[in-house]
């Protein structure tokens, strides 16, 4: 999807950004969905997620799921066949 299907969406980027625009807004759509795009293409493509999605998304971030060293590890270990 594009971030210009949702036109009246109110982007919010993080008060921790810097004013380089090198950046991720995120906005809250009207059925509840969170759309992401990037500050530097603002009509370009936005990921859209689930509330559940979403609240996985920010559980894990608060809980160190994504930090440089965890996705390191979890690249060198391989995945188990689904």
């Amino acid at each position: 999807m594009l971030a210009t299907d949702f036109p009246g969406a109110t982007w919010r980027k993080s008060s921790r950004s810097a004013n380089n625009c090198a950046c991720v807004e995120a906005a809250v759509l009207n059925d509840g969905r969170v759309a992401v795009r990037d500050s530097k293409n603002p009509d370009g493509p936005a990921l859209v997620f689930t509330p559940v999605e979403w609240d996985a998304f920010i559980v894990g971030a608060q809980g160190g799921e994504f930090t440089r060293e965890r996705l390191a590890a979890n690249a060198e270990t391989p995945s188990l066949p689904v």
